[in-house]
Protein backbone atom coordinates (compact mmCIF):
# COMPACT_ATOMS: atom_id res chain seq x y z
CA UNK A 1 0.00 0.00 0.00
CA UNK A 2 1.27 3.45 -0.77
CA UNK A 3 0.72 5.76 2.33
CA UNK A 4 1.00 9.55 1.83
CA UNK A 5 3.65 9.72 4.03
CA UNK A 6 6.42 7.62 5.71
CA UNK A 7 6.21 9.19 9.12
CA UNK A 8 3.12 11.16 10.83
CA UNK A 9 4.68 12.51 14.14
CA UNK A 10 1.90 14.22 15.90
CA UNK A 11 2.98 16.90 18.17
CA UNK A 12 6.13 20.55 17.59
CA UNK A 13 7.73 20.63 20.67
CA UNK A 14 10.87 19.01 21.86
CA UNK A 15 10.13 15.30 20.95
CA UNK A 16 8.11 16.11 17.67
CA UNK A 17 11.07 18.87 16.57
CA UNK A 18 13.52 16.85 17.09
CA UNK A 19 11.57 13.12 15.89
CA UNK A 20 10.79 14.93 12.16
CA UNK A 21 14.03 16.74 12.26
CA UNK A 22 15.78 13.12 12.76
CA UNK A 23 13.47 11.49 10.58
CA UNK A 24 13.56 14.30 7.70
CA UNK A 25 17.77 13.94 7.47
CA UNK A 26 17.81 10.10 7.46
CA UNK A 27 15.42 10.03 4.17
CA UNK A 28 11.92 9.68 5.01
CA UNK A 29 8.99 11.94 3.74
CA UNK A 30 7.52 13.68 7.10
CA UNK A 31 4.81 15.57 8.11
CA UNK A 32 4.65 17.02 11.39
CA UNK A 33 1.38 18.48 12.72
CA UNK A 34 0.88 20.79 15.73
CA UNK A 35 -1.70 22.61 17.06
CA UNK A 36 -0.36 25.70 18.90
CA UNK A 37 3.06 27.28 17.47
CA UNK A 38 5.82 24.83 17.08
CA UNK A 39 8.24 24.83 20.05
CA UNK A 40 6.29 23.16 23.20
CA UNK A 41 6.68 24.00 26.69
CA UNK A 42 10.39 24.69 26.55
CA UNK A 43 9.79 27.27 24.30
CA UNK A 44 6.83 29.06 25.52
CA UNK A 45 5.91 28.20 29.17
CA UNK A 46 9.11 26.33 30.50
CA UNK A 47 12.88 26.55 30.50
CA UNK A 48 13.05 29.46 27.86
CA UNK A 49 11.00 32.00 29.70
CA UNK A 50 11.98 30.92 33.47
CA UNK A 51 15.87 31.22 32.96
CA UNK A 52 15.08 34.50 31.39
CA UNK A 53 14.10 35.63 34.59
CA UNK A 54 16.24 33.98 36.63
CA UNK A 55 18.95 35.76 34.88
CA UNK A 56 16.73 39.32 35.55
CA UNK A 57 16.89 37.52 39.13
CA UNK A 58 20.65 37.14 39.50
CA UNK A 59 22.00 40.24 37.74
CA UNK A 60 19.70 42.35 40.61
CA UNK A 61 21.18 39.52 44.17
CA UNK A 62 24.66 40.13 41.85
CA UNK A 63 24.63 43.96 42.17
CA UNK A 64 22.81 43.72 45.31
CA UNK A 65 26.03 41.50 46.43
CA UNK A 66 28.24 44.26 45.22
CA UNK A 67 27.09 46.54 47.49
CA UNK A 68 24.69 48.66 44.83
CA UNK A 69 21.61 49.82 44.58
CA UNK A 70 19.52 48.65 41.45
CA UNK A 71 16.48 50.67 42.90
CA UNK A 72 13.14 49.48 42.32
CA UNK A 73 11.81 46.45 39.90
CA UNK A 74 10.65 47.35 36.68
CA UNK A 75 8.46 44.35 36.70
CA UNK A 76 7.02 45.00 33.29
CA UNK A 77 10.33 45.42 31.76
CA UNK A 78 11.28 42.30 32.81
CA UNK A 79 8.52 40.48 31.71
CA UNK A 80 8.98 41.96 28.65
CA UNK A 81 12.43 40.54 28.02
CA UNK A 82 10.83 37.08 28.92
CA UNK A 83 8.80 37.59 25.84
CA UNK A 84 11.11 38.90 23.45
CA UNK A 85 13.80 36.13 24.33
CA UNK A 86 11.07 33.20 23.52
CA UNK A 87 10.76 35.11 20.49
CA UNK A 88 14.55 35.07 19.64
CA UNK A 89 14.59 31.22 20.30
CA UNK A 90 11.55 30.77 18.00
CA UNK A 91 13.08 32.45 15.35
CA UNK A 92 16.49 30.91 15.72
CA UNK A 93 15.12 27.28 16.44
CA UNK A 94 11.18 26.56 15.92
CA UNK A 95 9.53 28.81 13.04
CA UNK A 96 8.11 26.21 10.19
CA UNK A 97 9.87 27.57 7.43
CA UNK A 98 13.13 26.58 9.29
CA UNK A 99 11.38 22.45 9.34
CA UNK A 100 10.24 23.44 5.80
CA UNK A 101 13.46 23.65 4.83
CA UNK A 102 14.34 20.44 5.83
CA UNK A 103 11.63 19.06 3.51
CA UNK A 104 9.15 18.21 6.06
CA UNK A 105 5.37 19.19 5.68
CA UNK A 106 3.90 21.16 8.78
CA UNK A 107 0.72 21.49 9.67
CA UNK A 108 -1.36 23.35 11.95
CA UNK A 109 -4.20 21.88 13.43
CA UNK A 110 -5.35 18.63 16.00
CA UNK A 111 -4.46 15.25 14.71
CA UNK A 112 -6.55 12.30 15.72
CA UNK A 113 -6.06 8.43 14.43
CA UNK A 114 -8.82 7.33 12.49
CA UNK A 115 -7.12 3.51 12.12
CA UNK A 116 -3.88 2.01 12.59
CA UNK A 117 -2.26 3.36 9.51
CA UNK A 118 -4.73 6.59 9.09
CA UNK A 119 -5.22 10.18 10.89
CA UNK A 120 -7.54 12.92 10.26
CA UNK A 121 -6.38 16.90 11.01
CA UNK A 122 -8.59 19.29 11.51
CA UNK A 123 -7.30 22.72 10.60
CA UNK A 124 -8.20 25.84 9.76
CA UNK A 125 -9.27 25.35 6.63
CA UNK A 126 -11.29 22.00 7.27
CA UNK A 127 -10.62 18.30 7.89
CA UNK A 128 -7.61 16.49 5.71
CA UNK A 129 -7.77 12.60 6.09
CA UNK A 130 -3.95 11.47 5.84
CA UNK A 131 -2.06 7.76 5.43
CA UNK A 132 1.05 6.83 7.08
CA UNK A 133 3.50 4.22 6.90
CA UNK A 134 4.48 4.83 11.03
CA UNK A 135 3.72 7.23 13.45
CA UNK A 136 5.72 9.38 16.62
CA UNK A 137 3.01 10.24 19.01
CA UNK A 138 4.94 13.25 20.79
CA UNK A 139 2.14 15.61 21.55
CA UNK A 140 3.53 16.41 25.23
CA UNK A 141 2.23 17.54 28.73
CA UNK A 142 0.60 19.82 31.00
CA UNK A 143 0.34 21.41 34.40
CA UNK A 144 -2.19 19.52 36.04
CA UNK A 145 -2.77 20.70 39.88
CA UNK A 146 -3.32 18.13 42.17
CA UNK A 147 -6.91 17.96 43.86
CA UNK A 148 -6.57 20.48 46.37
CA UNK A 149 -10.27 21.51 48.56
CA UNK A 150 -11.22 24.98 47.18
CA UNK A 151 -8.15 25.42 44.20
CA UNK A 152 -11.01 25.47 41.66
CA UNK A 153 -12.62 28.34 43.28
CA UNK A 154 -9.59 30.28 43.88
CA UNK A 155 -7.22 32.04 41.46
CA UNK A 156 -4.18 30.52 40.77
CA UNK A 157 -1.58 30.48 38.08
CA UNK A 158 0.47 27.50 36.71
CA UNK A 159 4.21 27.99 34.62
CA UNK A 160 1.58 28.08 31.82
CA UNK A 161 0.45 31.53 33.19
CA UNK A 162 3.25 32.78 35.46
CA UNK A 163 4.81 34.37 32.54
CA UNK A 164 2.17 36.53 31.63
CA UNK A 165 1.31 38.42 34.84
CA UNK A 166 2.87 41.90 34.24
CA UNK A 167 2.82 43.10 37.98
CA UNK A 168 5.41 42.00 40.71
CA UNK A 169 3.35 39.87 43.36
CA UNK A 170 3.56 41.35 47.02
CA UNK A 171 3.93 37.67 48.26
CA UNK A 172 4.11 34.88 45.89
CA UNK A 173 2.41 31.13 47.78
CA UNK A 174 4.07 28.42 46.47
CA UNK A 175 2.65 24.58 46.32
CA UNK A 176 5.61 22.29 45.84
CA UNK A 177 9.23 22.52 46.55
CA UNK A 178 10.69 20.82 43.29
CA UNK A 179 12.86 22.58 40.37
CA UNK A 180 10.16 24.55 39.12
CA UNK A 181 8.93 26.13 43.02
CA UNK A 182 12.72 26.50 44.27
CA UNK A 183 13.86 28.66 40.72
CA UNK A 184 10.90 31.08 40.80
CA UNK A 185 10.45 31.40 44.59
CA UNK A 186 14.71 32.00 44.28
CA UNK A 187 13.45 34.79 41.33
CA UNK A 188 11.02 36.45 42.82
CA UNK A 189 12.46 36.60 46.31
CA UNK A 190 15.19 38.33 44.79
CA UNK A 191 12.90 40.23 42.63
CA UNK A 192 11.90 41.93 45.98
CA UNK A 193 8.35 39.63 46.39
CA UNK A 194 7.46 37.88 49.16
CA UNK A 195 7.77 34.26 49.14
CA UNK A 196 6.42 31.19 50.90
CA UNK A 197 6.94 27.29 49.92
CA UNK A 198 4.61 24.86 50.84
CA UNK A 199 5.18 21.12 50.77
CA UNK A 200 4.37 17.66 52.38
CA UNK A 201 7.84 16.51 51.41
CA UNK A 202 10.58 17.08 54.27
CA UNK A 203 12.82 18.44 52.01
CA UNK A 204 13.03 20.60 48.39
CA UNK A 205 14.04 18.44 45.36
CA UNK A 206 13.22 14.75 46.45
CA UNK A 207 14.84 13.31 43.31
CA UNK A 208 18.15 14.79 43.88
CA UNK A 209 20.45 14.17 46.46
CA UNK A 210 19.05 14.56 50.08
CA UNK A 211 21.97 16.84 51.45
CA UNK A 212 21.95 18.70 48.52
CA UNK A 213 17.92 19.87 49.08
CA UNK A 214 18.33 20.55 52.28
CA UNK A 215 21.55 23.02 51.57
CA UNK A 216 19.85 24.58 48.67
CA UNK A 217 16.77 24.87 51.58
CA UNK A 218 19.28 26.79 53.83
CA UNK A 219 20.55 28.86 51.02
CA UNK A 220 17.17 30.44 50.34
CA UNK A 221 16.11 30.55 53.78
CA UNK A 222 19.22 33.01 53.99
CA UNK A 223 17.74 35.37 51.27
CA UNK A 224 14.51 35.17 52.68
CA UNK A 225 12.45 32.29 51.28
CA UNK A 226 10.51 30.88 53.81
CA UNK A 227 9.37 27.17 53.78
CA UNK A 228 6.10 25.10 55.45
CA UNK A 229 7.92 21.95 54.48
CA UNK A 230 6.11 18.44 55.69
CA UNK A 231 2.91 20.43 55.59
CA UNK A 232 -0.40 19.15 54.32
CA UNK A 233 -2.93 21.30 52.70
CA UNK A 234 -6.02 21.49 53.69
CA UNK A 235 -7.87 23.64 51.51
CA UNK A 236 -7.34 27.48 49.51
CA UNK A 237 -9.92 30.14 48.80
CA UNK A 238 -9.66 33.61 47.95
CA UNK A 239 -9.95 35.90 45.40
CA UNK A 240 -8.14 37.68 42.72
CA UNK A 241 -5.11 39.38 44.61
CA UNK A 242 -5.83 37.82 47.99
CA UNK A 243 -5.17 34.26 48.62
CA UNK A 244 -5.46 31.92 51.71
CA UNK A 245 -3.88 28.63 51.82
CA UNK A 246 -4.49 26.74 54.97
CA UNK A 247 -2.26 24.23 56.10
CA UNK A 248 -1.36 21.60 58.86
CA UNK A 249 2.04 20.63 59.78
CA UNK A 250 2.98 18.72 63.54
CA UNK A 251 -0.35 19.29 64.51
CA UNK A 252 -1.28 22.60 64.28
CA UNK A 253 -2.13 24.59 61.59
CA UNK A 254 -1.05 28.23 59.69
CA UNK A 255 -2.62 30.11 57.16
CA UNK A 256 -0.44 31.73 54.41
CA UNK A 257 -1.90 34.35 52.75
CA UNK A 258 -0.49 35.93 49.82
CA UNK A 259 -1.60 37.99 46.88
CA UNK A 260 -0.80 35.33 44.16
CA UNK A 261 -0.56 31.33 44.52
CA UNK A 262 1.43 29.79 42.05
CA UNK A 263 0.41 25.88 41.96
CA UNK A 264 4.25 23.83 41.07
CA UNK A 265 3.21 20.42 41.10
CA UNK A 266 1.58 17.77 38.90
CA UNK A 267 1.91 17.37 35.13
CA UNK A 268 -0.65 15.26 33.24
CA UNK A 269 0.02 14.28 29.73
CA UNK A 270 -1.54 15.52 26.62
CA UNK A 271 -3.30 12.26 25.29
CA UNK A 272 -6.92 13.18 25.17
CA UNK A 273 -8.50 13.19 21.76
CA UNK A 274 -5.94 11.69 20.05
CA UNK A 275 -8.18 8.72 18.88
CA UNK A 276 -5.42 6.02 20.30
CA UNK A 277 -8.27 3.47 20.96
CA UNK A 278 -8.69 3.45 17.05
CA UNK A 279 -4.96 3.23 16.60
CA UNK A 280 -4.72 0.07 18.77
CA UNK A 281 -2.34 1.99 21.21
CA UNK A 282 -2.54 1.55 24.34
CA UNK A 283 -1.61 3.69 27.25
CA UNK A 284 -2.81 4.49 30.73
CA UNK A 285 -3.23 7.77 32.89
CA UNK A 286 0.03 8.04 33.30
CA UNK A 287 0.75 8.25 29.32
CA UNK A 288 1.33 6.30 26.08
CA UNK A 289 2.88 3.22 27.21
CA UNK A 290 6.45 2.39 25.79
CA UNK A 291 9.40 0.01 25.55
CA UNK A 292 13.04 0.42 25.81
CA UNK A 293 12.56 1.34 22.02
CA UNK A 294 9.87 4.20 22.77
CA UNK A 295 7.68 1.33 20.36
CA UNK A 296 4.25 1.21 21.52
CA UNK A 297 1.68 -1.51 20.99
CA UNK A 298 1.49 -1.50 17.86
CA UNK A 299 5.00 -1.97 16.20
CA UNK A 300 4.75 1.22 13.64
CA UNK A 301 3.94 3.52 15.93
CA UNK A 302 6.41 5.15 18.27
CA UNK A 303 6.12 7.22 21.31
CA UNK A 304 8.67 10.35 22.71
CA UNK A 305 8.53 12.80 25.48
CA UNK A 306 6.43 14.23 28.08
CA UNK A 307 2.71 11.82 26.60
CA UNK A 308 4.64 9.04 27.83
CA UNK A 309 4.95 10.38 31.15
CA UNK A 310 8.57 9.22 31.63
CA UNK A 311 10.33 11.98 32.27
CA UNK A 312 9.21 16.00 32.15
CA UNK A 313 12.30 16.95 30.73
CA UNK A 314 13.32 18.69 27.65
CA UNK A 315 16.64 16.87 27.38
CA UNK A 316 15.24 13.73 27.79
CA UNK A 317 12.37 14.33 25.57
CA UNK A 318 14.80 14.92 22.57
CA UNK A 319 16.94 11.63 23.63
CA UNK A 320 13.50 9.83 23.35
CA UNK A 321 12.35 11.24 20.19
CA UNK A 322 16.12 10.61 18.30
CA UNK A 323 16.17 6.97 19.61
CA UNK A 324 12.53 6.50 18.60
CA UNK A 325 12.95 7.94 15.38
CA UNK A 326 16.37 6.38 14.40
CA UNK A 327 14.55 3.12 15.16
CA UNK A 328 11.80 3.60 12.92
CA UNK A 329 12.99 4.74 9.77
CA UNK A 330 16.51 3.02 9.98
CA UNK A 331 15.12 -0.48 11.85
CA UNK A 332 18.00 -0.81 14.30
CA UNK A 333 18.11 -1.09 17.77
CA UNK A 334 17.96 2.31 19.58
CA UNK A 335 17.30 1.76 23.21
CA UNK A 336 16.77 5.17 25.07
CA UNK A 337 19.79 5.29 27.96
CA UNK A 338 17.41 6.03 31.16
CA UNK A 339 20.74 5.09 33.60
CA UNK A 340 22.37 8.19 31.90
CA UNK A 341 19.71 10.57 32.63
CA UNK A 342 21.25 13.57 34.57
CA UNK A 343 18.94 16.68 35.33
CA UNK A 344 19.55 20.23 36.70
CA UNK A 345 17.70 23.05 38.84
CA UNK A 346 19.15 26.32 38.11
CA UNK A 347 18.78 27.99 41.36
CA UNK A 348 21.64 29.69 42.65
CA UNK A 349 23.33 27.14 43.73
CA UNK A 350 22.20 25.07 41.08
CA UNK A 351 21.80 21.66 42.02
CA UNK A 352 22.23 18.79 39.73
CA UNK A 353 21.91 14.56 39.50
CA UNK A 354 23.53 12.31 37.33
CA UNK A 355 21.75 8.50 37.78
CA UNK A 356 21.03 7.57 41.46
CA UNK A 357 21.53 9.56 44.49
CA UNK A 358 23.03 7.95 47.59
CA UNK A 359 19.73 6.69 48.97
CA UNK A 360 18.54 5.18 45.99
CA UNK A 361 22.33 2.92 45.72
CA UNK A 362 21.42 1.70 49.05
CA UNK A 363 17.98 1.27 48.40
CA UNK A 364 18.93 -1.02 45.47
CA UNK A 365 21.67 -2.90 47.53
CA UNK A 366 24.84 -1.86 45.36
CA UNK A 367 28.30 -1.58 46.53
CA UNK A 368 29.24 1.72 45.86
CA UNK A 369 32.09 4.18 47.41
CA UNK A 370 31.35 8.13 47.40
CA UNK A 371 33.93 10.59 46.43
CA UNK A 372 33.36 13.63 47.97
CA UNK A 373 34.70 17.47 47.41
CA UNK A 374 33.63 20.68 48.89
CA UNK A 375 33.41 23.87 46.33
CA UNK A 376 36.16 25.55 49.94
CA UNK A 377 39.21 23.65 47.66
CA UNK A 378 37.70 24.85 44.45
CA UNK A 379 40.18 27.35 43.60
CA UNK A 380 37.82 28.95 41.22
CA UNK A 381 34.67 29.11 43.69
CA UNK A 382 37.17 30.75 45.83
CA UNK A 383 38.34 33.47 43.92
CA UNK A 384 34.57 34.51 42.78
CA UNK A 385 33.38 33.80 46.67
CA UNK A 386 31.06 30.87 45.35
CA UNK A 387 31.81 28.16 47.90
CA UNK A 388 29.14 26.95 48.58
CA UNK A 389 28.42 23.56 47.41
CA UNK A 390 30.21 19.55 47.29
CA UNK A 391 30.62 17.57 44.55
CA UNK A 392 29.58 13.81 44.86
CA UNK A 393 30.31 10.77 42.46
CA UNK A 394 29.54 7.17 43.16
CA UNK A 395 31.45 4.52 42.06
CA UNK A 396 32.15 0.63 41.91
CA UNK A 397 34.61 0.13 44.37
CA UNK A 398 36.99 -2.02 43.34
CA UNK A 399 37.06 -0.41 39.27
CA UNK A 400 36.05 3.05 40.05
CA UNK A 401 33.38 3.36 37.39
CA UNK A 402 30.69 6.00 38.09
CA UNK A 403 27.74 5.19 39.10
CA UNK A 404 25.94 8.36 39.89
CA UNK A 405 27.30 11.79 40.95
CA UNK A 406 25.31 14.79 42.65
CA UNK A 407 27.04 18.37 42.56
CA UNK A 408 25.30 21.42 44.35
CA UNK A 409 27.21 24.60 43.44
CA UNK A 410 28.07 27.11 40.67
CA UNK A 411 28.00 25.77 37.18
CA UNK A 412 26.75 22.17 38.85
CA UNK A 413 24.91 21.99 35.46
CA UNK A 414 27.95 21.76 33.51
CA UNK A 415 29.46 19.58 35.93
CA UNK A 416 27.19 17.08 35.40
CA UNK A 417 27.51 17.11 32.20
CA UNK A 418 30.94 16.28 32.29
CA UNK A 419 30.31 13.51 34.90
CA UNK A 420 27.31 12.26 32.46
CA UNK A 421 29.98 12.23 29.15
CA UNK A 422 32.24 9.59 31.21
CA UNK A 423 29.72 7.89 32.71
CA UNK A 424 28.17 7.20 29.39
CA UNK A 425 31.88 6.08 27.96
CA UNK A 426 32.57 4.05 30.84
CA UNK A 427 35.67 6.11 32.01
CA UNK A 428 36.25 5.05 35.57
CA UNK A 429 37.65 8.12 38.06
CA UNK A 430 41.26 6.54 37.57
CA UNK A 431 41.12 8.09 34.04
CA UNK A 432 39.28 11.19 34.93
CA UNK A 433 41.80 11.49 37.58
CA UNK A 434 44.52 11.83 34.58
CA UNK A 435 42.94 13.70 32.87
CA UNK A 436 44.32 17.49 32.14
CA UNK A 437 41.90 19.83 33.24
CA UNK A 438 42.53 23.52 32.37
CA UNK A 439 43.64 25.78 36.01
CA UNK A 440 41.39 27.50 37.57
CA UNK A 441 38.61 25.67 36.75
CA UNK A 442 35.00 24.66 37.88
CA UNK A 443 35.38 21.84 36.17
CA UNK A 444 38.87 20.90 38.12
CA UNK A 445 36.34 20.41 40.67
CA UNK A 446 34.98 16.88 39.30
CA UNK A 447 38.99 16.05 38.72
CA UNK A 448 39.78 16.27 42.17
CA UNK A 449 36.61 14.35 43.07
CA UNK A 450 38.07 11.43 41.19
CA UNK A 451 41.29 12.37 42.46
CA UNK A 452 39.55 11.21 45.76
CA UNK A 453 39.67 7.78 44.45
CA UNK A 454 43.64 7.35 44.32
CA UNK A 455 43.91 8.65 47.58
CA UNK A 456 41.59 5.99 49.30
CA UNK A 457 43.64 3.26 47.07
CA UNK A 458 46.57 3.95 48.98
CA UNK A 459 47.77 1.44 51.42
CA UNK A 460 50.66 1.74 53.59
CA UNK A 461 51.58 -1.69 52.79
CA UNK A 462 52.48 -1.12 49.56
CA UNK A 463 54.01 2.60 50.40
CA UNK A 464 56.29 0.98 52.83
CA UNK A 465 57.24 -1.71 50.20
CA UNK A 466 58.11 1.33 47.77
CA UNK A 467 60.29 3.19 50.79
CA UNK A 468 62.29 -0.42 51.37
CA UNK A 469 62.62 -1.31 46.95
CA UNK A 470 64.24 2.54 46.62
CA UNK A 471 65.29 3.50 49.83
CA UNK A 472 62.93 6.45 50.73
CA UNK A 473 62.83 8.23 53.79
CA UNK A 474 59.43 9.54 53.62
CA UNK A 475 56.59 9.44 55.63
CA UNK A 476 53.99 6.55 55.45
CA UNK A 477 51.11 7.91 55.12
CA UNK A 478 47.88 6.75 57.13
CA UNK A 479 45.51 4.34 56.32
CA UNK A 480 42.80 5.77 54.51
CA UNK A 481 39.74 8.13 55.27
CA UNK A 482 36.85 8.45 53.51
CA UNK A 483 35.82 11.64 55.16
CA UNK A 484 39.46 13.15 54.71
CA UNK A 485 39.80 14.83 51.65
CA UNK A 486 42.93 16.33 50.07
Amino acid sequence: MAYDVDLLVLGGGAAGLTAAGTAANLGAKTMMVERDRLGGDCTWTGCVPSKTLLHHADLRAAAVAAGADPGPVDFAAVIGDVHTTREEVYHDADRPEIFEGFGIEVVSGDAAFTGPHAARIETADGARDVTFRMAIIATGGRAAPPPIPGLDATPHLTNERLFEITELPRHLVIVGAGPIGCEMGQAFRRLGSEVTIIDRADRPLGKDDADHGRMLQGVLEDEGVRFRMGADIERVEGTEGAVTVHISADGATEAVEGDVLLIATGRKPNIEGLGLEAAGVAFTERGVTVNDQCRTSQRHIWAAGDCTGEYALTHMSEHMAKQAATHAILKIPAPIDRKGLAWTTFTTPEVAQLGPTEDDLREQGTSFVTYRFPYTKVDRAVTEHATVGSIKVHATRWTGKILGASVIGERAGELIGMLAVAKKGGVPLRTVSDTIIPYPTYALGARRAADQYYIQKQFPKAIDLVKRVFGYRGLTPPPPDPDRVL
